[in-house]
């Protein structure tokens, strides 16, 4: 199924939750902040919540600097 990710249309398997997509993407769940559609999703769910075709998701990195 395709989902909307950062802007870019990406393929993910049927299924696939929050946490499975970010192990895809090499990136720690303490490292980053997700929205799905309009609602900014807490940690504890990523295991549980369960992407569906069509759905837009934005992955916000944190990054240190000064």
């Amino acid at each position: 199924m395709q989902i909307r990710l950062n802007g870019k249309m990406r393929e993910v398997a049927e299924g696939s939750t929050i946490s499975r997509l970010l192990d895809e993407l090499a990136l720690k769940p303490y490292q980053v902040a997700v929205q799905v559609n309009t609602d900014i999703v807490k940690r504890d769910r990523y295991p549980d919540l369960v992407l569906r075709q069509g759905d837009t998701v934005e992955v916000l990195t944190f990054a240190a600097g000064g």
